[in-house]
Formats: structure tokens, C-alpha cells, sequence
């Protein structure tokens, strides 16, 4: 069969010059029957004038422009309020601390004042820089470069890219006892997403990790694709978790108490199967995988309890589909029905348990962010900021699970030693 060739691959785990349907994008997403833009009852949302402003300018008439005439202040009423959001002019605070030295009359004793425990230069940036150089590399993906000029043009401020790799370097290893707590809540949890995704250290092939779930998150740069990148941080697996990913043979090895193929990836292959192959088969497959899929969300929303007589007429009809006669199918196709056949424990685990998802969309939700960065920098100078990008940012995603706010908790993050020493 003669395909014609394009120029990328529609899968995340599919070499351009192996996908046979990179001619062609297709999105699993079917396309809504709702207008574009806001819906019709949604909610809008404007500025509020503030109750207390912080500076009042009154625009008052100083003569009446008929006859010239001054006006007596008992004529003035408010006629009508407006007001304006600004940032004030930004620049930086020096503090100075000195540490003096007394000596007692009575006894002859000399005391001398401590400093803070933080302050270990002449000179140093303070924790409230720390912390929006942290935000703005790791949360917005701003480069050093264009960190140090942002910096210097909106607040006065001179830091070096040395300097700011130094602070991301500190802020890391503050983080370390969150990011070791994030791996092994990890360890123990109910279920667990995982996925890879390629990038360049230093001009090098490297893959970042990332293991999650609702919230969790934690994210692990390495040289290596394969399984030890998983057994160096998660030495047992996760005996304890239903463990959702794609079909990659290194996280289908892993020690887990079940697996869910991730179904959102099943159904973009299925799909290539109808377009390309025209395959029956893989539209009856796919209907069924809706099918599921709606139930889910009913067992959701109505509670349904889980592994009941609906569950079981689902895998009936999973097993019927994968009896299929594949010698009239496409190898591609063949090769497919082999994979399910094979993981026939991992395609409806989902209906089993509540809580785990039929797809591993979070998990590529999450080291998306590897890819922005990537887009904007163009690569990691270094493994070691690799690292630092990962170790923060698995706090910062964690943070935003949670509901908190992430520049309160990078800032709490470089008062870390300050709040230790008081």
C-alpha cells in the first residue's frame, strides 16, 4: 500500500520516519456542537474600584468658565469617580546590617551582636529576590539572559546569569525535603501516571521523567530512556498503585498492584486505522472504548459501584473484538491486536477503581512544561540545572494541585533557613 509522506509524526512515541500517517494530523478530540468563545449563561468578570485607593487626585474647577468668577468651596459636590491601576517605580531596597560589639563594665566581658544566619557575603540578593528570579525561571520559563536584562530594565536591579544560577541552585537544594516527601507519597498512592519526554542537556539526547497523579507531581531529568531511570527513584515500583501510562516497554515493567494502558492513545491509533486502513474492526474497538469511557463518567458523577454486571459485558466484548481473524489485516494492524492481546489486564482496569483515569492526559499535561522551556531556551546548558528545573518544578505543579499559591510558597522556600535560625 503506498501512503504519501509529510513531515511530522502524530504520536508522541512514533520517530517521523516510521509513522505511517504523517501526512496527516488526527485529533482524537470530536468536535463540540457549542459556539466558540463564551457560553451563553457563563459568568463575566470586570475591574472593581477599590473602596480605599492609595492615592486620591481631585479634579476640582478653579473659576467658572462663563463669567470668570471663583468658586466658593461650599459648591463643590462629587460629580464622579474613576481610578487607574499602576506599579509604582520599582528599584532595590539596600538593607544594612551591622553587628556591634559591647563590652560589660561590671565583668570586662565583650558581646558581640549576631547577624543573621542567611547573610554569608558582604553582599547578597535577599530572599523575596530569590524567590521572583525562581518564579520567573521556573514557573514562566524566562531564560537567564533575558532574566538578567528583564531585571536590570523593570527594577534597577544587576544580577549576573552566574548569579541566577547560583539562587535556582540554593532554591533546589531548599527543596530537596519537599521533592523527597512528593517521591515517596508517590510511592504509596492509590494510582500513579507516568510518561517521558526527549530533550537536549547541553547539546546532548536526555529524557525527562515525570510520575503523578491528582496531587502529585514529580519530575526526574536523565540521560536514559529505560527502566533504571525508574528503579533509581522508585526502587519497588509502586506495588501499592494502579499505574496509568502508554505503551512504553520500560514503564510496563514496572512492579505495580495493576496497569491501565493509557485509552486517549489507543483511540489515536484506532483512528489511523479507519482513515488509512479503513478498518471496521477498529471502528467497532473504538465505539466500544466510547462506550467505557461514557460509563466512567456516569460511575462518577451517579457513584456506581465499581466491577458490576455493566463491567462485565464490557469485557465480553472486549474479548469477542480481540478473537478477530488478523491475517486480512495490515501489519500495523496486526501488530496492534497483538499489543492488546497481550495487555489484556491493562485496557478496563479503570472501571475497577474510582479513582484511576482512563487516559494518561495528566501525565503529558505535566511534562508539557519541558517542552515550553525547551521552545523558549532551546535546550539545558547542564544536567545540574536540569535537575534544579526538575526538583522546582515539581513543587511548584504540586503547589498548584493543592490550591496554593506558588510565588507565597517559593517565597516561604527562600525564608527557609531564615525561618530555622529565629
Amino acid at each position: 500500500m503506498l501512503l504519501k509522506s509529510g513531515r511530522k509524526s502524530t504520536t508522541s512515541s512514533t520517530p517521523s520516519s516510521q509513522d505511517y500517517t504523517r501526512s496527516k494530523v488526527y485529533n482524537s478530540r470530536e468536535k463540540s456542537n457549542k459556539s466558540s468563545g463564551g457560553q451563553k449563561g457563563h459568568k463575566g468578570s470586570s475591574l472593581k474600584m477599590s473602596t480605599n485607593p492609595d492615592e486620591i487626585i481631585n479634579h476640582k474647577p478653579s473659576y467658572c468658565k462663563k463669567c470668570g468668577a471663583s468658586f466658593d468651596k461650599s459648591t463643590e459636590k462629587l460629580l464622579t469617580r474613576r481610578q487607574e491601576i499602576v506599579i509604582p517605580p520599582i528599584s532595590p531596597k539596600y538593607i544594612e546590617h551591622r553587628a556591634y560589639e559591647c563590652s560589660c563594665k561590671q565583668c570586662g566581658n565583650s558581646t558581640v551582636g549576631e547577624m543573621p544566619k542567611r547573610l554569608r557575603a558582604n553582599i547578597q540578593y535577599g530572599e523575596n529576590v530569590q524567590s521572583l528570579i525562581t518564579y520567573l525561571s521556573i514557573y514562566q520559563y524566562i531564560p537567564s539572559n533575558r532574566l538578567k536584562k528583564f531585571l536590570k530594565d523593570f527594577a534597577n536591579l544587576p544580577i549576573s546569569e552566574g548569579s541566577i544560577f547560583n539562587i535556582l541552585s540554593s532554591m533546589s537544594t531548599k527543596a530537596l525535603p519537599m521533592y523527597e516527601e512528593i517521591r515517596q507519597r508517590l510511592s504509596v498512592a492509590k494510582y500513579v501516571g507516568g510518561d517521558e519526554t526527549g530533550a537536549h542537556i547541553n547539546k546532548e539526547k536526555a529524557w525527562f521523567w515525570i510520575f503523578q497523579n491528582d496531587f502529585l507531581t514529580f519530575i526526574k531529568a536523565s540521560y536514559s530512556r529505560g527502566y533504571q531511570t525508574i528503579i533509581d527513584s522508585f526502587s519497588n515500583g509502586f506495588p501499592q498503585s494502579v499505574y496509568v501510562s502508554d505503551s512504553l516497554a520500560a514503564q510496563l515493567k514496572v512492579e505495580t498492584l495493576a496497569k491501565q494502558l493509557c485509552l486517549a492513545h489507543l483511540l489515536r491509533e484506532l483512528t489511523k486505522f479507519e482513515e488509512v486502513f479503513d478498518s471496521k474492526w477498529a471502528s467497532q474497538l473504538k465505539l466500544l472504548f466510547k462506550e467505557t469511557l461514557s460509563y466512567k463518567k456516569q460511575m462518577q458523577i451517579n457513584n456506581y459501584c465499581v466491577g458490576n454486571l455493566k463491567t462485565k459485558y464490557f469485557e465480553e466484548k472486549l474479548t469477542k473484538l480481540l478473537e478477530v481473524d488478523t491475517l486480512r489485516m495490515h501489519q500495523k494492524e496486526r501488530t496492534f491486536v497483538n499489543r492488546l492481546i497481550k495487555r489484556r489486564d491493562a485496557i478496563f482496569t479503570f472501571l475497577y477503581y474510582k479513582e484511576v483515569p482512563p487516559d494518561n492526559n495528566a501525565s503529558e499535561r505535566g511534562i508539557r512544561n519541558i517542552k515550553v522551556k525547551m521552545k523558549i531556551s532551546n535546550q539545558f546548558k547542564s544536567y545540574e540545572f536540569a535537575q534544579h528545573f526538575a526538583v522546582i518544578r515539581s513543587v511548584v505543579d504540586t503547589t498548584i494541585k493543592n490550591g496554593q499559591d506558588v510565588f507565597n510558597v517559593l517565597t516561604n522556600l527562600a525564608n527557609q533557613e531564615l525561618l530555622a535560625a529565629e
